[in-house]
């Protein structure tokens, strides 16, 4: 079987998957931000933490509950880490450095998971399971909680309030996140990722030393790390690491747990909204994206430019012979077009185009389809954007769902489209300006440029991929790319249920022979164009100066 096959095979497996799995787990999660009713063991949480599920919030309050739920996070994760020498469990390991525990406690209660540091060597069992993996569950919550309160604000009407951000919070975790991640562990295990609490070992000699490694609940973290969009790795290679992501099955399975929550998301915001079309036409504009983007990367990974390439049916620079170009390929684009951050090959090797098309997934906000709930709230920013464009050519007031698309609406959801861009070219032209940073650059000229590039990006976007090449371990960069991470992440949350309060108190507009109908295909055709558009317009002098440039030179 050709590579090329092969890897349009996967692609094909992983998309039936995916269908079979979005009506029900859609259905269910409407199911689950709808019920009055609470779980026993949800009562036992609420109680413990002193909150009332049953209290409606307005919008400040769900948004105070957010920040402050992450705040405490970041300081627990932080001092969890400054102490770790003094923990059982450890591995010998010390305490983090300041710099570098502020950086991995924005990471993970950010969902963004960067990691500038070896997993494998600084981070022993208490911390791991204690810490960055408990955060991989409640971070992943607090985005798909934020998401379900846009979408109350589009079904509800004349009142602010959002639901309860403590029952959001918990009913995610409890219900969805944790049921999923069992049963994808159990899955892991049996194909072969390790799950144990195991010390060091020496595996090896080699060139007169040793080769070490320590063991630790791998496979647990793996599906939550995935299934939440969160990307850290027990070790270092990440993905790539044979304890993480042994063979084929375990890469494609991995993929199917990225994607599985945001797309289904799109069926429970029409089950909300009270019209599965609605819900149809995000997913054809996500569904459009995401394969637009595979199939270009893997024609670039798959293009042949010399007798090296043929023989190995393709790029196979930085890849795993396990996976091959196009299971690094579809890898890739899941994680760069969700907030996931995982890697199954090593992204600075991809060929120039290819590693333009992996920082343009992130540039696009993460949205097709996205990050758990992050996904879901940005393509519903951007379809308002799209109303409101189709609204000036046509002269009408702009209408999405019922709801007017006034002043205010436009003002918030244009706050959250320049956020993130202007975290991420500030920051970098701040990096390349001051003489320190670009010592970190192992590359120059396009390819160094777009390491930096790419290390905000990934960071404001709260993807937590990296181009590897670059040495963030630095003060620098771990208190400059933390800030990145905690603004990218919170400020857009702001808006989004700042917006999400505006509509919900909004009296229903009814559909007239004028209105557009945001359920149609010429919509969704909208609604990409305007993505790539605004994208593209917003990005592209830097992405000319780095990943275009150093393509077309090669």
């Amino acid at each position: 079987m050709s590579p090329i096959l092969a890897g349009v095979l996967q692609l094909l497996a992983l998309i039936a998957a995916l269908a079979l799995a979005y009506r029900p787990l859609g259905d269910y999660m409407a199911r689950v931000y709808s019920s009055p009713k609470h779980l026993r063991v949800e009562k036992w949480i609420y109680k413990a933490i002193g909150a009332n599920p049953t209290a409606e919030m307005r919008w400040p309050a769900y948004l105070r509950g957010v920040l402050a739920f992450s705040a405490v996070s970041v300081l627990f994760l932080y001092l969890l880490q400054r102490v770790q020498g003094s923990l059982p469990g450890s591995l010998g390991f010390s305490s983090i450095d300041p710099d570098q525990a502020f950086n991995t406690a924005a990471s993970f209660v950010s969902n963004t998971n960067w990691q500038s540091y070896y997993g494998e060597q600084a981070m022993g069992h208490v911390v791991q399971t204690g810490g960055l993996a408990v955060q991989n569950f409640v971070s992943a919550a607090v985005g798909i909680a934020v998401a379900v309160a846009l979408v109350r604000g589009f079904a509800r009407s004349r009142t602010g309030e959002l639901g309860n951000f403590w029952a959001d919070l918990v009913r995610g975790t409890v219900r969805i996140l944790v049921p999923i991640s069992v049963t994808g562990a159990i899955v892991l295990v049996a194909a072969g990722a390790i799950q144990n609490f195991a010390g060091i070992h020496e595996v090896g000699q080699f060139m007169g030393g040793s080769q070490q490694w320590n063991g630790g609940a791998v496979a647990s973290q793996e599906a939550i790390k995935e299934l939440g969009t969160n990307g850290g790795g027990y070790f270092n290679a990440n993905s790539a690491h044979p304890f993480e992501n042994p063979n084929g099955f375990t890469n494609l399975f991995q993929i199917f747990l990225i994607l599985l929550i945001p797309f289904a998301l799109t069926r429970t915001f029409g089950r909300m909204v009270g019209s599965l079309k609605q819900g149809y036409a995000i997913l054809a504009t996500m569904v459009t994206i995401w394969i637009g983007f595979t199939a270009l990367m893997m024609w670039t990974e798959f293009h042949h430019g010399g007798p090296a390439f043929d023989v190995a049916g393709g790029a196979m620079e930085g890849k795993e012979t396990r996976f091959g170009v196009g299971g690094s390929s579809i890898f890739a684009v899941a994680t760069t077009l969700t907030s996931t951050g995982a890697v199954n090959s090593f992204h600075s090797s991809f060929t120039g185009f290819g590693g333009g098309i992996t920082m343009l997934g992130m540039q696009l906000g993460e949205i097709a389809p996205g990050g758990t709930g992050s996904g879901l709230y940005g393509m519903l920013i951007m379809a308002i954007i799209a109303v409101f464009i189709a609204g000036l050519m046509v002269g009408r007031t702009p209408e999405y769902l019922g709801k007017k698309i006034g002043t205010r609406e436009i003002k918030l959801a244009a706050c959250y489209i320049l956020i993130t861009p202007a975290l991420v070219l500030c920051f970098a032209a701040a990096a390349m300006a001051l003489p320190t940073p670009v010592n970190s650059m192992t590359n120059s000229g396009a390819h160094g440029f777009s390491e930096i590039l790419y290390a905000y990006t990934s960071a404001a976007n709260n993807n937590g991929s990296a181009f590897a090449g670059l040495n963030a371990d630095t003060q620098w960069f771990n208190t400059t790319l933390g800030l990145a991470m905690l603004l990218g992440r919170f400020l857009p949350m702001v808006f989004v249920l700042a917006l999400a309060g505006s509509l919900a108190e909004q009296k229903p507009v009814p559909a007239t022979a004028g209105t557009l109908r945001t359920n149609k295909p010429l919509f969704t055709g909208l609604l990409v164009g305007t993505i790539l558009i605004i994208t593209g317009l917003t990005y592209f002098p830097a992405l000319a100066l780095g990943p275009l440039a150093e393509g077309l030179a090669s």
